[in-house]
């Protein structure tokens, strides 16, 4: 079992909570993400990790509520546990294995949408320890809706606030505030990080490939499993095939077919259209130990 020691709601139907897990903070690293199971009948939900302290042994989690899962675990409270917590999984964010000195020569800017601003916290917090100064881009639907902006501020050289109705910040889409800050303000990126909803990432992508800013992505929104079993996170990454949980999350964000992404979760989502799925992509449809064949 796995205690709850904090438990905040960030906005209406997002909340983060601190779980004490000693061997998974132990371990983990900046892009990795858990698998959580309020019970033993509970289902299984990946979730990014967002943050992690190995000397008090927790690991942080921030997630919305959006289905029964999510729901029955925004009811626990401090002092209860959940009954599974597997991690860390997923292969760390490519930059930690990079040296420290390649890397201060690089300028990254991170760009996070919604709940992007999670996973992207821990990403940007392991480069302030390194001593790496970072620019960092959250955006929301609008104010009330914007979380972690207080602990970005610790951790990001320079925080840029955008809201798509204006209400706090640059008035509009995270796209749109790259955009200026590059062609109006002068800035120049080596590298950028972006991690939120699939169109989102999608549009920054198209962006950043015009500006020739390489880009990393993560897929972490379309894991279902988490294990390469249930082919929920399927995705084509140049001319291969890939899975979100086993082989990223994160992956070039100029190489990845959004559009057919997109199309697939939509059909994911309703019995019939697994089946079609699962009968079109046949071996390929599921990841894990070398398309096994999940349940087979």
């Amino acid at each position: 079992m796995y205690k709850i020691l904090k438990k905040e709601k960030l906005n209406d139907n997002t909340f983060i909570m601190d779980i004490e897990a000693k061997r998974v903070s132990k371990s983990a690293k900046p892009g990795q993400f858990i698998i959580i199971k309020n019970d033993e009948k509970g289902e299984r939900i990946p979730l990014t990790i967002a943050d992690f302290d190995k000397e008090k042994g927790t690991v942080s989690i921030v997630f919305q509520v959006v289905g029964k899962g999510t729901k029955d675990l925004a009811s626990f409270e401090v002092g209860d546990s959940v009954s599974d917590f597997v991690g860390p999984l997923g292969r760390p964010s490519e930059f930690v294995s990079e040296k420290i000195e390649d890397l201060k020569k690089k300028k990254f800017v991170f760009i996070a949408g919604g709940v992007g601003a999670a996973p992207v916290y821990p990403q940007v917090k392991w480069m302030k320890e390194h001593g790496i100064d970072v620019d960092v881009i959250i955006g929301a639907r609008s104010k009330d809706i914007l979380i972690l902006e207080s602990e970005m501020k610790e951790v990001a050289g320079n925080l840029y606030i955008s809201t798509d109705d204006g209400s706090y910040g640059f008035d509009g889409r995270v796209t749109d505030l790259l955009k200026d800050l590059v062609e109006n303000k002068g800035k120049h990126y080596d590298e950028a990080i972006v991690i939120g909803p699939m169109i989102m990432m999608k549009f920054m992508c198209m962006l950043t490939k015009e500006l020739n800013i390489p880009t990393i992505v993560s897929l972490n929104p379309i894991m279902v499993d988490g294990t390469g079993m249930c082919g929920a996170c399927r995705v084509t990454v140049g001319e291969e095939i890939k899975f979100a949980c086993v082989d990223g999350p994160e992956f070039d964000g100029h190489k990845i077919d959004f559009d057919e992404a997109m199309r697939r979760q939509t059909m994911y989502k309703t019995e019939e259209g697994r089946k079609i799925l699962k009968e079109k992509e046949g071996d390929t449809h599921h990841g894990g130990c070398g398309h096994c064949g999940g349940e087979k």
